[in-house]
């Protein structure tokens, strides 16, 4: 089973829990406004790998996981290779590595199997309405939604991540119909990440204009006053 992948971190300690091998997928359905990561979308204009070739590279690491860490799948997209990720994913399971999924649950064709596989998924929330999805992402909201309905039917260990941008969903009132929202799922741990300016030079790099151009970095103070608020209400 041969896949494409953009790159891989070897230690990392921010994408689940404990270190974690974690391989960025290629291609991604979404044009999110706050994507840093443009040099993904592109399905195969990454590395082609076969999923024994990787679990090779995975396995050479066990031993640093310990009893928290594992193996993360982030992208770009990683459902839009659902194939080559349910083959990987049964293969680290089999040799008894903790597996999770990063992702925007949109662009997959065999959900349900994928998560058979999973023991933790990190699903990231672009916006709570379609016209904001849309607005964010340039796609429709429907299938995020599903995917997030189908980890509560499998009852999926579940992370929530919520980008936070300066002048879209820095409110009070975002972030109270987002508690709202995911007050029907039962959620381990939800984390805002404040919005960054780290992609700009990779757009001008591929010459893609760059639609936040005038939106400063958010300010993480103020992020993290956002999320105690989020953990009042």
């Amino acid at each position: 089973m041969e896949g494409y992948i953009n790159s891989i971190e070897t230690m990392g300690l921010v994408d689940g829990p404990g270190i974690r091998y974690v391989v960025f997928m290629q291609g991604c359905k979404l044009r999110c406004l706050f994507c840093h990561n443009p040099e993904t979308w592109e399905l195969q204009k990454g590395l082609k790998i076969t999923t024994d070739e990787l679990l090779k590279r995975i396995l050479k690491y066990k031993n640093y996981f310990g009893n928290d860490g594992g193996v993360t799948f982030s992208g770009g997209e990683p459902l839009l290779q659902s194939d080559f990720l349910i083959d990987i994913l049964k293969k680290c399971q089999q040799n008894g590595i903790h597996t999770c999924l990063d992702t925007a649950g949109f662009g997959g064709t065999k959900n349900e199997e994928v998560l058979k596989y999973t023991d933790l998924v990190m699903m990231d929330i672009k916006a709570l309405e379609d016209e904001e999805y849309e607005f964010m992402t340039g796609q429709k909201i429907k299938e995020s939604f599903e995917f997030l309905d189908l980890c509560k039917k499998l009852k999926k260990r579940l992370w929530i991540r919520q980008v936070i941008v300066p002048n879209i969903n820095d409110n009070e009132d975002y972030i109270k119909r987002l508690k709202q929202f995911l007050s029907k799922y039962d959620i381990e741990k939800v984390e805002f990440l404040p919005y960054t300016t780290i992609g700009v030079p990779k757009y001008e790099k591929l010459k893609i204009k760059y639609r936040l151009k005038d939106t400063q970095a958010m300010n993480k103070e103020k992020c993290d006053k956002l999320y105690k608020l989020y953990e009042k209400l």
